[in-house]
């Protein structure tokens, strides 16, 4: 193997070691025989492939090099033989282990970054997962150890003035749903995470990072670590200061050069050795550098408060005063957003009300004073005071338009296959977020449902007044957690009860995405059986946290949003006294019209002079979806013994945006030994439809498969999809100053119109 020279600003040379390029190329190769789904004897090691490959680097980071240019030359191989389904996998390892890994020659950068150029040509996914990472490798070029200098400062919180950027992790699990076991074992892993996240290491590690990447062979590396070690507080944050101005200045302004950059980190390095006592040498450590990557700070909240995420969101982006406070949300902070307009929630229906200011008094000295004339003294003498205050202009809504929502994506049914990814040709914001909300659910689809009713409130909050959205980037990830079979429906007793598993959705992304079923959903079963082994000393030691480790892995490199639509269903119930009830549901809908035991109600009845058949008259109308991208309205009436609409399609060929509805229809027949009737499964594609019991009967409705959320005692249900608060409440405004016709005027037309559920994958849908 040919030695890496150094090219023009120089570099660390790899060490030829032929065994570790070797179990490299065998670990790498076992990967892609993963993603293959040919192999059952991989089974079993599903999910933990990457990560040892990935601790061998943590614990032998020179090794790095050889990582990286088996990576290259099997990215370069999977193109040149049109083995796409390898290419986003292994460049995902590739740009982890570069982070990771320090001095990586500028040859094997060049070549990442002209693999990624050539990716640009590719449909989506490839060629926005591309130019997202040439870009972070054009600038790591420029500036080296900025990314890792970024990465780590954001996930700490560390407090600087030249990158005020943050980001935080918020677990959520439902305590109904989930073991105390099983959420000890979590808590437990955050906290021995804790260990390795204190600022002052997270700092050193920063500081060590840029010195090593700037001034590569003249940074002594044992003596820098040996004089950071006896620092004090005040002399680490100030050099930290130093280093983190000198990276950013270098990486925001196009006209810095590399010498100024260099002589910078120089100053910086030279004061530090001037100021280091006698003997720092000898005590300097041995070995080879280690400057690991410590895991992002995480929390980790039980879900136990309707209103808890948008309260921890709030809590995320409260003044730094108020940092004292940590456990424990202040009320008076949060009255104060009850009372300026984010409390109450709008009706979100089109007869909402809404106070307008008028202008206009109807008293001739309150209108417009021409220009040339300036009565400055009567002016204010007939000024109101204490008048109703104005809702927020239509400005307001501007940072509720979701990324990658332009004209045509804004309409429901612009396009019937699903939304995924970001747009390569984005425009840049005007408003700067300076933080980054990464919400993580753990669960079945039961927590979905909830989660679903979370981000619906979160959205009509905002709608009223953006406080949250101007601010922070909220991005959602799901990984599946199942201990036991749910406790069921009632519609699981019946016919069609084998159409409903516990984790839908994450069956659907392992299916679109092969990488988030290679790293996510392997920890469905993995983490209860982790919370069940007996506690060992290496169980949570900081260097094999396997669990903390891969959601790490998923939160930083699954940046491919896949949206899913959200749906709301309206309930008619037998008390006609009472008024209809709105819900809505994100997986599935089930409806039970009658107790149905198929060993009492046998297929085929003996004879009787009267057959009691099974089952209710309904009525559905709805609008038949075409693939043609036409609407054909139906009508059928039938008897039923239940239903279940399935917004999450059931293979990713029908990759489709509407409910696919599934009829357990009661067919009668005749034969010689007499009257019977038979059960027919009968498939309904839609976007709307309406059910109606025609014999008065009622029926149980359950929404995402949980038990908590049941109705009894239905007669009728409307189904559609959810519209987006903030559409509704533009679109109401803007209805009492257009014409009648006029559809859609003013923001509402830029706005999205269907309410959208993000989650994010490594690779959003593979084409």
């Amino acid at each position: 193997m040919d030695m890496l020279t150094a090219t023009s600003r120089g570099s660390s040379t790899a060490v030829e070691n032929p065994e570790v390029e070797s179990d490299f190329l065998r670990s790498v190769h076992a990967l892609l025989r993963e993603l293959d789904g040919h192999h059952p004897a991989f089974q079993s090691e599903r999910g933990m492939l990457r990560w040892t490959l990935h601790k061998k680097i943590d614990r032998t980071p020179s090794n790095g090099v050889l990582l990286v240019k088996i990576l290259v030359k099997e990215l370069e191989r999977a193109e040149r033989c049109g083995y796409r389904q390898y290419i986003i996998p292994l460049l995902h390892t590739l740009m982890y282990t570069l982070v990771k890994a320090p001095s990586i020659p500028d040859d094997l950068y060049e070549r990442v970054y002209c693999f990624c150029k050539k990716l640009l040509t590719f449909p989506k996914p490839y060629c926005t997962i591309g130019l997202h990472y040439a870009r972070q490798l054009k600038l790591e070029r420029t500036v080296p150890g900025i990314l890792y200098q970024r990465l780590v400062s954001a996930e700490q919180s560390l407090k600087n003035d030249s990158f005020a950027y943050q980001e935080k992790v918020f677990m959520f699990a439902d305590p109904n749903l989930l073991s105390e076991a099983v959420c000890r074992a979590i808590a437990t892993e955050i906290k021995a995470a804790r260990t390795s996240q204190c600022p002052r290491s997270c700092m050193i590690y920063v500081i060590e990072r840029s010195l090593q990447e700037g001034l590569k062979e003249h940074c002594d590396f044992k003596t820098l670590r040996a004089i950071l070690q006896e620092k004090p507080l005040d002399v680490i944050e100030h050099c930290f200061q130093q280093v983190v101005a000198a990276t950013e200045h270098a990486g925001s302004d196009v006209n810095a050069e590399y010498n100024q950059y260099v002589e910078e980190l120089e100053k910086i390095y030279s004061a530090l050795l001037s100021t280091s006592g006698k003997g720092v040498e000898e005590a300097a450590p041995e070995g080879s550098p280690d400057i690991p990557l410590p895991n992002p700070q995480i929390s980790f909240h039980l879900w136990t408060d309707e209103d808890q995420l948008w309260k921890e969101l709030v809590l995320f982006l409260r003044p730094q005063n108020q940092a004292c406070v940590e456990d424990s949300l202040s009320q008076v902070l949060l009255d104060s957003f009850e009372i300026q307009g984010m409390g109450p929630d709008f009706d979100g229906s089109e007869q909402a009300r809404f106070s307008v200011l008028s202008t206009d008094s109807g008293i001739e000295r309150d209108l417009p004073v021409p220009d040339d004339e300036a009565p400055e003294a009567e002016h204010s003498r007939l000024q109101r005071k204490g008048g109703v205050k104005k809702r927020g202009s239509t400005l307001d809504c501007l940072p509720l338009l979701q990324t990658g929502s332009n004209g045509q994506e804004a309409k429901p049914a612009g396009k019937l296959h699903r939304k995924c990814g970001s747009s390569v040709m984005e425009p840049i914001a005007q408003i700067q977020r300076l933080h980054k909300a990464q919400v993580v659910v753990l669960g079945d689809d039961r927590v979905l449902g909830r989660l679903v009713q979370a981000y619906y409130s979160l959205r009509k909050r905002e709608s009223r007044r953006a406080y949250l959205t101007p601010r922070l980037k909220v991005q959602f990830y799901y990984v599946p957690l199942m201990e036991e079979q749910p406790s069921s429906c009632p519609m699981e007793e019946s016919a069609l009860a084998d159409q409903t598993e516990p984790c839908e959705l994450a069956a659907y992304l392992g299916r679109v995405d092969p990488w988030y079923e290679s790293n996510v959903n392997t920890l469905c079963h993995m983490i209860p059986k982790l919370a069940t082994m007996p506690s060992t000393p290496s169980k949570t030691s900081v260097s094999d946290m396997f669990i903390m480790d891969v959601i790490a892995y998923y939160v930083r490199l699954g940046l491919q949003p896949i949206y899913f639509q959200v749906y709301t269903v309206k309930l008619f119930f037998t008390n006609e006294g009472l008024e209809p009830a709105e819900d809505i549901f994100l997986v599935e809908l089930q409806v039970t019209l009658e107790e149905f035991d198929p060993s009492r109600d046998n297929l085929l009845m003996k004879k009787k002079t009267t057959v009691e058949v099974p089952g209710t008259d309904i009525t559905l109308m709805y609008k038949k979806v075409l693939l043609s991208n036409r609407e054909k309205e139906e009508t059928a009436s039938l008897r039923s013994t239940g239903l279940v609409m399935k917004a999450v399609p059931s293979n990713e060929t029908e990759d489709l945006v509407c409910l696919n509805v599934n009829t357990a229809e009661i067919v009668k027949t005749a034969n010689l030994s007499g009257r019977s009737y038979s059960l027919v499964t009968n498939k309904i594609r839609t976007r709307n439809i309406k059910m109606q019991s025609t014999d008065q009967k009622s029926f149980t409705v359950c929404l995402d498969k949980d038990s908590r959320r049941v109705y009894k005692n239905v007669t009728g249900i409307e189904v559609f999809p959810c519209l987006e608060p903030s559409y509704c409440l533009q679109k109401t405004r803007a209805r009492r100053i257009s014409l009648p016709g006029d559809e859609d005027v003013g923001l509402a037309k830029y706005l999205p119109k269907s309410l959208l559920l993000p989650i994010n994958t490594f690779a959003g849908i593979t084409q």
